[in-house]
């Protein structure tokens, strides 16, 4: 089951009510979609998987625009539905519990399946075609920018000597066993992951054309769930022209912790246009 994160600080800083027109970029399992429409609020809603948009559209929300494509095309989106004012803008980045649990496509190593990680099945590029036809520098590089891994060269030689790789399991296996605090493979698999989709490139389009989109006063909030998000959405607020109300992020509480584990990277930022 999905359970949005960090969700009474996303309601405290959005306030949604009736008089507000609020943009969900990522409606993901609607977590947050259906804590924001309980306040009042008109939302339109923004999932790029089809699947998932598709289980979202069958269960007939009310006060709900819902749109099967990226917020890359933010802008487009917005001006297609004629929705405006803007007053609040959420990012919920990353993947959701039903991507890990029932997507099937490779997102995780605690399954053995294909080699996909396409969040969006329209794409072009998988994790197979990377791994198994790319070269090792390229490999090298976006395990380097996408995940910081210290042992990326050496992992890209490993990838390309045991081609072909078509599964998760056998990626693992190549990447090797566990090293310190956190296993190499899952810095592999999240790097394979923001290539396939063009996370990072995606984030920087959305956020600049969520800030033309909103309202005055409208407010901003992004979160985020591993260091070059972050760094990303940090970098963008200090050279926007909005205010930023979070000089540092806000991270989840023991009692959310507790309850939801997989809230624990989670960082909160929130800025509003004046």
């Amino acid at each position: 089951m999905h359970i949005p994160v960090l969700k009474k600080e996303v309601l405290e800083y959005l306030d949604p009510t009736r008089e507000k027109n609020i943009i969900d970029c990522t409606a993901n399992g609607g977590g947050h979609l259906r804590e924001i429409l309980a306040k009042g609020s008109k939302v339109l809603a923004i999932e790029w998987d089809k699947e998932i948009f598709e289980r979202l559209e069958s269960e007939n929300l009310d006060r709900v625009i819902l749109v099967n494509d990226s917020y890359a095309n933010l802008s487009e989106i917005v001006e297609n539905n004629n929705f405006s004012p803007v007053n609040g803008i959420l990012f919920d980045l990353g993947m959701s519990s039903w991507h890990v649990d029932s997507a099937k496509r490779g997102f995780t190593f605690r399954y053995d399946q294909v080699l996909d990680m396409r969040f969006n099945e329209d794409n072009d590029l998988t994790a197979s075609i990377i791994v198994n036809t790319w070269s090792q520098s390229a490999i090298e590089k976006i395990l380097k920018d996408y995940s910081e891994e210290k042992r990326a060269k050496i992992i890209a030689r490993d990838i390309v000597k045991n081609r072909p790789i078509k599964t998760t399991f056998k990626l693992k296996d190549v990447i090797g066993g566990k090293r310190g605090r956190i296993d190499p493979a899952t810095k592999v698999f999240q790097a394979l992951r923001i290539a396939v989709n063009g996370e990072l490139e995606s984030l920087r389009t959305g956020l600049k054309q969520a800030e033309k989109i909103l309202t005055k006063e409208g407010v901003l909030v992004v979160i985020s769930f591993h260091s070059n998000e972050d760094r990303i959405v940090k970098h963008f607020f200090k050279d926007s022209h909005l205010e930023i109300i979070t000089k540092k992020p806000i991270t989840p509480s023991g009692e959310e912790l507790k309850n939801n584990p997989r809230s624990r990277s989670a960082k909160l930022r929130v800025a509003i246009k004046k």
